[in-house]
C-alpha cells in the first residue's frame, strides 16, 4: 500500500495511458492532460487500455516515485465510461480497494456537510425596522 502520513488527493487520468512511459511521460500527462502540478504531493493513478495494468505516480518530498501493479487475473474497475471527463478524484481508501480489484459502484457520503457559521450581522441587518 501507498502510505502517507498526511492527507493526499488522489487524481486518476481519465482515459487509457501507455504505461511504458516512465517518469518524464507519467509528468507530461499529469501537467499536460489533467493540468496539475505532478510535484503537488497528491497520487496520480493511471491504468492502461486493457485494465490490466497500472500505475501511481507520486513526489514524496525527495523525488517521484513510480508504484506499479500488473493484475494476473481479472480486470481493473473502469474509470473512463464518460470519455469527456480527465480526471476522476478518488480517496486514499479508494485508491487501495482500486488497486485490490474492486469495482467502483457508487459513493456514499459518510461524514456530514461541514458546518457553517453564520454572520451575525446578516441576520441583525434582515430582522431591522424599516
Amino acid at each position: 500500500m501507498i502510505g502517507s502520513t498526511r492527507q493526499v488527493a488522489v487524481w486518476a487520468y481519465g482515459a487509457a495511458a501507455d504505461l511504458r512511459k516512465g517518469f518524464d511521460g507519467l509528468s507530461a500527462l499529469v501537467s499536460q492532460g489533467l493540468g496539475r502540478d505532478p510535484l503537488s504531493g497528491d497520487c496520480y493513478l493511471f491504468v492502461n487500455a486493457t485494465r490490466k495494468r497500472a500505475k501511481v505516480l507520486v513526489w514524496d518530498g525527495t523525488g517521484l516515485c513510480i508504484y506499479a501493479k500488473r493484475l494476473e487475473r481479472g480486470r481493473f474497475a473502469s474509470l473512463w465510461r464518460d470519455a469527456e471527463v480527465r480526471s476522476v478524484r478518488l480517496t486514499m481508501s479508494e485508491l487501495q480497494l482500486f488497486l485490490e480489484g474492486s469495482a467502483l459502484v457508487g459513493r456514499l457520503a459518510l461524514s456530514p456537510a461541514p458546518f457553517v457559521v453564520a454572520d451575525p450581522r446578516k441576520n441583525l441587518a434582515s430582522r431591522a425596522p424599516r
